[in-house]
C-alpha cells in the first residue's frame, strides 16, 4: 500500500490523548509545587526549587514532543535497533561511572541535574520489541522466536537489576501484555499470577525466626507442615502416574513437574530474600506483610496512609495538608507524591487522578487497536503496559499493598528523566497514530 502521509500533523493528531497527557502534567506540577513547598522558594519561576526545575523539564519535554511529532514514523522503526543498543551501552556505563543515589548506581551526574538511563530503556525496549515482532510476523508463534523476544526484555532488565533498581525491573514484566496481544499463550499469564501467589506464600511460610508473626518455633513448625504437605502430594501423584492409563499419565506428569517447580521456586524466593537482598530491602518486604515490629521500618508507609486518610472525601485543600506541609512523609514530591494528592484533594480528587490515568491507558489501547502496522500496534500496547505497571506499583506502594521499591508516578513524581521518558513514549505513539493510514510493516 502506498503511504499517505499528511503534511500537517494537526489533521491526524489524536487530541484526546494529547489533552489527557497535558492535564496529567499540569496536575503533577501543581502537586510537586505543594509537596516540595518551602517559604524560601515561593515564586513559580524560581528555578532553584523543585517545582522550578520541573518546569524546566516540562519545557524541554515540550520541545522534544514537537520534534517527535514532526518526525516520520518510519524513522522510529529504523532507529529501533540502534537506540536499543545505545541505551544498553549507557546501562553498562552507569554501573561503572554513574553516581549513587539512594543506594543505587543508576544516574549520570550532569552539573546540578542527573539523568537516569533506565527511564529511557523502557522506550527503547518497547521500540525494539515492536520491531522484532513486526519482523517475525506469523513466526512469533514459534517457541524459539518467543524466547528471543523474552531475551530482548531480559538483557536491559538484567543490567538495571545490577544497579539495583527492582522497581524498574518489575515494569519490564508488563511487556508480557503486549506479547499476549500478539499471540503469546495465556498460560504464561496464569503462571505469572501463580508465581506471585507462591511468592507471597513462600515469604509468609519461610520468614526468618526473628520476624512476626512466625517467630521462634512456630516458624519451623509452619514450614515443616508445608513441606510435608507438598511431599505427600508429590508421593500421591507419583503413585497415580504409574497406575493410570497412558492418556492420563501425561497430565499427571505435568502436575508433578509443576509441584516440583513450585517447591524449588519457593526455596529460591526465600534464598533471595534472606541471602541476596540488602537488609533495608528485606525489611520493606517484611513491613508489607506485617512481619516487622520495628516502627521505624514502616515510617514512610504509615505516614503516607495517614496523610491519605486525613484527606477524607474532599481533601484539606491546596497547600493546606499538614502532613504534606510539614514534610511528615519523606520523598513526598517523588515516589510518595500520591499521599499528597490524597491529603489535599481527598478521595474525589484521587479518584479523578486515577480516572485520568485509566482514560489515558484505555485511549492508548484504542489507538493501538486501530493501527494497520503491527509495529505501531505492539508499541502502543507496550506503552500502555509501562504506564499501567508504574501506576499499579507506585500507588500500591503508597497504600501499603506493595513493597516500597522506589518507582515514580507518571507525570506526577519530580524528576526530569522520568518525565522525559513518559513524554517520549506518548509522543512517539501520537506520531505513529497520525500515520496510521500508512503501512510500515
Amino acid at each position: 500500500m502506498t503511504a499517505q502521509r499528511s503534511g500537517d500533523i494537526r489533521k491526524n493528531l489524536d487530541w484526546s490523548t494529547f489533552a489527557i497527557t497535558l492535564a496529567l502534567v499540569a496536575c503533577g506540577w501543581v502537586s510537586i509545587y505543594s509537596a516540595a513547598y518551602t517559604p524560601e522558594h515561593t515564586a513559580i519561576f524560581d528555578f532553584k526549587s523543585e517545582h522550578g526545575k520541573q518546569l524546566i523539564w516540562i519545557g524541554i519535554c515540550a520541545i522534544i514532543g514537537l520534534v517527535l511529532l514532526n518526525t516520520e514514523g518510519e524513522f522510529f522503526i529504523r532507529f529501533s535497533v540502534i537506540s536499543y543498543v545505545v541505551v544498553l551501552v549507557l546501562l553498562i556505563l552507569v554501573l561503572i561511572i554513574g553516581k549513587k543515589v539512594g543506594g543505587a548506581r543508576s544516574w549520570f551526574g550532569i552539573g546540578s541535574f542527573s539523568i537516569q538511563p533506565s527511564e529511557f530503556a523502557k522506550t527503547t525496549t518497547a521500540l525494539m520489541l515492536a520491531w522484532f515482532i513486526a519482523q517475525t510476523g506469523s513466526k512469533f508463534k514459534a517457541l524459539g522466536t518467543r524466547l528471543q523476544a523474552g531475551l530482548i526484555l531480559l538483557i536491559p532488565a538484567g543490567f538495571i537489576m545490577l544497579q539495583p533498581d527492582a522497581g524498574t525491573v518489575l515494569v519490564f514484566a508488563g511487556f508480557i501484555f503486549a506479547m499476549y496481544r500478539e499471540g503469546l499463550s495465556g498460560n504464561l499469564l496464569i503462571a505469572g499470577f501463580g508465581a506471585i501467589i507462591l511468592t507471597i506464600v513462600a515469604i509468609l511460610s519461610g520468614a526468618s525466626v526473628f520476624t512476626y508473626p512466625f517467630a521462634g518455633e512456630q516458624s519451623g513448625i509452619y514450614m515443616m507442615l508445608i513441606v510435608l504437605t507438598i511431599l505427600a502430594g508429590l508421593f500421591f501423584l507419583g503413585v497415580r502416574t504409574f497406575t493410570l492409563p497412558r492418556y492420563r499419565k501425561k497430565n499427571n506428569r505435568i502436575v508433578l513437574l509443576a509441584l516440583v517447580g513450585a517447591l524449588g521456586f519457593s526455596y529460591m524466593v526465600n534464598y533471595g530474600i534472606e541471602d541476596i537482598l540488602k537488609p533495608h530491602q528485606r525489611e520493606r518486604i517484611y513491613v508489607l506483610f506485617g512481619m516487622n515490629s520495628n516502627p521505624d521500618a514502616a515510617y514512610n508507609i504509615n505516614n503516607a496512609k495517614a496523610a491519605i486518610g486525613a484527606g477524607g472525601w474532599t481533601g484539606k485543600g491546596f497547600m493546606n495538608g499538614p502532613m504534606t506541609r510539614y514534610k511528615f512523609v519523606p520523598e513526598q514530591h517523588t515516589d510518595f507524591i500520591f499521599s499528597s494528592i490524597g491529603e489535599e484533594w481527598g478521595f474525589l480528587g484521587s479518584t479523578l487522578v486515577i480516572g485520568l490515568f485509566l482514560a489515558l491507558i484505555l485511549r492508548i489501547i484504542a489507538l493501538a487497536e486501530r493501527q494497520r502496522s503491527q509495529f505501531s500496534r505492539v508499541y502502543g500496547y507496550a506503552v500502555a503496559s509501562i504506564i499501567f505497571m508504574h501506576i499499579l506499583i507506585n500507588i500500591g506502594m503508597v497504600l501499603g499493598i506493595a513493597p516500597v521499591i522506589g518507582i515514580p508516578l507518571p507525570f506526577f513524581s519530580y524528576g526530569g528523566s522520568s518525565l522525559m521518558g513518559f513524554a517520549i513514549l506518548i509522543f512517539i505513539m501520537l506520531r505513529l497514530d497520525a500515520e496510521r493510514y500508512s503501512v510500515f510493516r
